[in-house]
């Protein structure tokens, strides 16, 4: 598991989206974004961001005297891989095969997704 990967709350994970979308962003671009889709204050978009540099998940730069621009200091994909892990972990003690039972004894899967897991499960299998 990737230890440079910081714990980002559920809240913080909104404004790392638009990050990992926009790339490079000035604080009002950020909360331009996350205002579309969120009622949040832009004071406590403002403090999620600096929560965000402070463990290291978004640099700044200075844009000019008055602004900052923010950027993903922490890749989706390698977030995405932390997360899943830990995900795995808490809620199935490790074991990826209990955590795909519980999903497809639980969803309602067509004849095509069968098929695509097949298909992927194949692709595992030869690549070992």
């Amino acid at each position: 598991m990737n230890n440079s990967v910081p714990q980002i709350s559920e809240a913080e994970i909104e404004v790392m989206k638009v990050l990992w979308e926009k790339d490079a962003s000035t604080a009002k671009e950020i909360i331009a974004e996350i205002e579309k889709t969120n009622d949040w204050k832009p004071k406590t978009i403002q403090t999620l961001l600096s929560r965000l540099v402070a463990k290291g998940a978004v640099r700044t730069e200075k844009k000019d005297a008055k602004s900052f621009i923010y950027s993903a200091a922490v890749k989706k994909e390698d977030y995405q891989s932390y997360a899943n892990r830990s995900f795995i972990k808490k809620l199935y003690d490790g074991s990826l095969n209990l955590m795909l039972a519980s999903f497809i004894k639980d969803a309602q899967l067509s004849k095509a997704d069968i098929e695509e897991l097949k298909n992927i499960l194949e692709e595992k299998q030869n690549e070992s």
